[in-house]
């Protein structure tokens, strides 16, 4: 018997080891019964970048570009049904936003376990998740 009741989980994809784990998690807790969605939240490029200089990457060539590395990463069967989502800004914004849009019932993602200065430098996606979805948030571990 799986606890999970909800009809959609969102992962919130990094392409890191630990977002990747959170994905198999995912669908170990989706178990047939639900849909996972993955979503990656790429950071808008500076103005004074040298792609958006010389308007060599455009957000429609920055995702095409994130589409085919998610399904060349993911190509294994078992992946198949994942629904994968780019979206552009603020990464805790953008998952919470999606999260809320898609009436997600549970976000499950890894914690990086940055403690004292370097969180306080670098800012923490996961807690600003917690902070504004609207659902639950499963934090894993490293």
């Amino acid at each position: 018997m799986n606890w999970f009741t909800g009809k959609k989980i969102l992962v919130p994809l990094d392409f890191g080891e630990e977002s990747c784990r959170a994905i198999d998690t995912a669908l170990e807790i989706a178990n047939t019964a639900a849909d996972v969605h993955i979503i990656h939240v790429a950071t808008d490029l500076a103005v004074s970048s040298p792609e958006v200089i010389w308007e060599v990457h455009s957000d429609e060539i920055r995702r095409k570009n994130l589409e085919k590395t998610f399904r060349k990463k993911f190509a294994d069967d078992k992946y198949r049904e994942l629904q994968f989502f780019v979206a552009f800004g603020d990464p805790g914004h953008g998952i919470a936003d999606y999260a809320e849009q898609t009436a997600t019932d549970l976000i499950v993602m890894p914690s990086h376990g940055r403690t004292g200065l370097k969180r306080l430098l670098v800012g923490s996606v996961t807690e600003r998740v917690i902070r504004l979805a609207h659902c639950p948030v499963l934090v894993l571990r490293q």
